[in-house]
């Protein structure tokens, strides 16, 4: 059934051409209806039904009356349908209508609902605005709350400072303590006391009371602190300690009540500048009771003599003997300067009830380090406990100071006079360089004016007592000195030391003022050697003693100093020593080798000049007599100039080394004379060529004379 229906609405109706009303239709508008039709009659031909029909082959009206009685079976069919479901669909009715009044019921009761729910919005918005308002009321309450507090706990002052303040002594730990709140509440009431309120006015007179109390015990405390400065044989570095412990102290009469700070600063500075004084006026009194009395005196000179006669003429007593190498010689001195510069100090009572006597820089180190110790634990207590400014401390430290350090000056520009131990006064200048890096680490340079006046007094008097050498070197008459051998001399011996030990010494810190301080003595020095080799007649013996003597100063001066250090001085020693060598050398071989010698140096002349081979006719005969005469007597030559030189040189390394340079020297000589044979005069000097000894044959024999070190 519902497909039959389906299946009729589907097809076009059959519309009858009866019943078609003709009466509206217009005519007017043909060309649209004639579209309209033909939009109609495509859309028709394109229906589904249509097209099944057309395929069939079947008449569109008989089909279109045949759809037309399907629709009225189907409409008959539906109308029984209606009035056999009637009573159901009256049901229904009913239904509706009752649903209908439920939901309108609903209706109102959710309009009711929507009523009520907006009235509580407006009365939680109402809550919400009074539940911000009186949590604004609380927070400004809070507020008020912590202020008032704050203020009251400020301001109340509570009866365990009361006590603390006027019973506990200072040294314990609750008086510190309260004195920090009670300085505390005196800010504060001094910083709310504007405002003049009441809290203030009435806390205000305890506080003052408090504080006039903490100032008296303070200042009685601080007071005694700084007498005991001043007990003999006291320990001032424990009496500071106690003080730094209890800083607080200062600065809370710095904040409260400035006289009586300044009144225990000054009275610090008077004690402290009295107690340093005596302190080290008293150490250095005694450390000079230490030193060395067989120090350098105005006679230990570098030109004068070891003997000195003390007494006068018709004096009984005898010659002193007096040894001046250690005058010269550095030994171990340096020691001072390096690993030995922060050594303990010298403890004088110790020292003398162990007879322990010290050298001059020995002493001068132990003064001026207790000096540099105390000056920076000095400055850093002045910094620390009277919390001053670097510019104010060293204000306060050169009041305290000053008197000693005059002292220390004067003392030393005193002894400083009568000193002539020239290495002992310059490794104290190291030891001022020393003392200024140290206190630099130390960031202290509070004493730089000191140590610059200190080098103003050493420098000057180094610097003279080399002059005293240079003048003694100059003026000495060297005919009333005692026997001269060929031996190195005391005097270059002297030198040596003396130089080897400055270079030493200022290798530790380099020191380009010395070079020049240095360069007259080693001028004068080396005029000195020469005119004492003006004493020998035979000139081998003049050289031998300048070969002896630049010797032992290069020898020195290497041994003590090494290669690198003096480097100028031992290179001009050097070409001295070389010159002088080849000069005793050819000395040497002139008796015994002079007639090849001048042959070869002859020849060689003439063969330079043009012309030559004419020339040297002349010297045709003499080639036989030398060849021959060497080849008789080369090794009996040989063996006494080894003799000699050995002799001359008591020395055996440089007299072998004399000799090797002879044998050197021969060597060449020999053949430049064998090589002269290749010239045209020579040439066909047969006999003479056949006679020469073999170079090789030389060469063998003189290794004889090489030592085996």
């Amino acid at each position: 059934m519902t497909s039959h229906n389906g299946d009729a609405a589907q097809r076009p109706r059959m519309v009858d051409v009866s019943e078609v009303n003709l009466e509206n239709l217009d005519l007017t508008n043909y060309d649209f209806m004639q579209q309209q039709d033909d939009n109609d009659l495509i859309s028709n031909l394109n229906d589904d039904v249509v097209k099944e029909a057309l395929n069939m082959g079947m008449d569109l009206r008989k089909y279109a009356k045949q759809v037309k009685g399907d629709l009225l079976h189907v409409e008959n069919s539906s109308i029984k349908d209606y009035l056999k479901e009637s009573g159901n669909i009256a049901q229904l009715h009913s239904q509706i209508t009752s649903c209908n009044q439920i939901l309108e019921k609903m209706e109102g009761m959710l309009y009711g609902f929507q009523h009520d729910l907006s009235s509580i919005s407006a009365e939680i918005q109402c809550l919400q605005e009074h539940s911000v308002t009186m949590n604004q009321k609380l927070r400004n309450r809070q507020e008020i709350k912590s202020e008032l507090s704050q203020l009251v706990d400020e301001m109340v002052v509570p009866e365990t400072m009361i006590v603390n303040i006027l019973e506990t002594p200072v040294t314990e730990r609750a008086f510190l303590e309260q004195l920090h709140e009670l300085n505390h509440k005196i800010n504060f009431i001094k910083q709310h006391s504007y405002h003049e309120t009441a809290a203030c006015r009435d806390v205000e007179d305890i506080v003052e009371k408090l504080k006039f109390k903490a100032i008296a015990k303070i200042r009685e405390y601080l007071i005694q602190k700084i007498y005991s400065f001043r007990k003999p044989m006291s320990n001032y570095h424990l009496s500071q300690d106690a003080m730094l412990k209890s800083r607080f102290f200062y600065e809370f009469l710095l904040s409260t009540e400035r006289r009586v700070a300044k009144e225990i600063r000054d009275e610090y500075m008077e004690t402290v500048c009295k107690v340093y004084f005596s302190y080290f006026k008293t150490y250095k009194s005694r450390l000079s009771r230490l030193q060395i009395d067989n120090c350098a005196g105005k006679d230990d000179l570098m030109a004068v003599e070891d003997t000195v006669r003390r007494g006068g003429f018709f004096s009984s007593s005898k010659p002193s003997f007096r040894n001046r190498s250690s005058v010269f010689t550095l030994d171990k001195r340096d020691q001072v300067i390096n690993e030995g510069l922060e050594d303990a100090i010298i403890v004088p009572h110790a020292a003398q009830k162990s007879e322990t006597k010290y050298p001059l820089e020995v002493v001068f180190r132990s003064e001026n380090f207790s000096l540099m110790d105390a000056c920076c634990r000095e400055f850093h207590f002045l910094n620390d406990f009277f919390l001053t400014s670097p510019s104010t401390a060293s204000d306060f430290f050169n009041y305290i100071f000053s008197k000693t350090l005059s002292y220390y000056l004067r003392e030393t520009e005193s002894w400083s006079l009568e000193c002539y131990d020239a290495l002992g006064i310059f490794i104290c200048i190291h030891l001022v360089k020393k003392f200024r890096k140290l206190m630099e680490e130390r960031k202290v340079n509070s004493l730089s004016q000191y140590w610059k006046a200190m080098e103003g007094i050493l420098w000057p008097r180094f610097e003279h007592i080399v002059y005293l050498h240079v003048k003694s070197i100059i003026d000495c008459n060297i005919h009333n000195l005692s026997s001269i051998d060929n031996r190195p001399h005391y005097i270059t011996r002297r030198y040596a030391e003396f130089s080897s030990a400055i270079a030493r010494i200022n290798d530790i810190d380099p020191e380009p003022r010395i070079e020049r301080c240095l360069a007259q003595l080693q001028t004068e020095v080396q005029n000195f050697i020469l005119k004492l080799a003006g004493n020998f007649v035979d000139r081998k013996d003049q050289l031998a003693f300048l070969i002896n003597n630049y010797d032992m100063l290069l020898s020195v001066v290497m041994d003590r100093t090494g290669t690198e250090c003096n480097e100028s001085e031992s290179e001009s020693f050097q070409q001295q020593l070389n010159k002088r060598t080849l000069e005793y050398v050819e000395e040497v071989l002139s008796p015994h080798f002079g007639g090849i010698i001048t042959f070869v140096r002859d020849c060689e002349r003439v063969i330079e000049s043009p012309g030559s081979s004419e020339r040297l006719k002349r010297y045709e005969q003499k080639v036989t007599p030398l060849v021959q005469g060497f080849a008789a007597g080369w090794r009996s030559s040989v063996d006494l100039i080894s003799r000699e030189v050995t002799t001359s040189f008591p020395n055996f390394k440089v007299g072998s080394a004399v000799v090797q340079t002879a044998f050197t020297q021969l060597i060449q000589y020999y053949h430049r004379f064998q090589k002269l044979f290749t010239q045209p005069p020579f040439k066909l000097m047969t006999s003479a060529k056949s006679q020469l000894v073999n170079m090789h044959l030389i060469m063998i024999e003189m290794k004889k004379y090489k030592p085996n070190f």
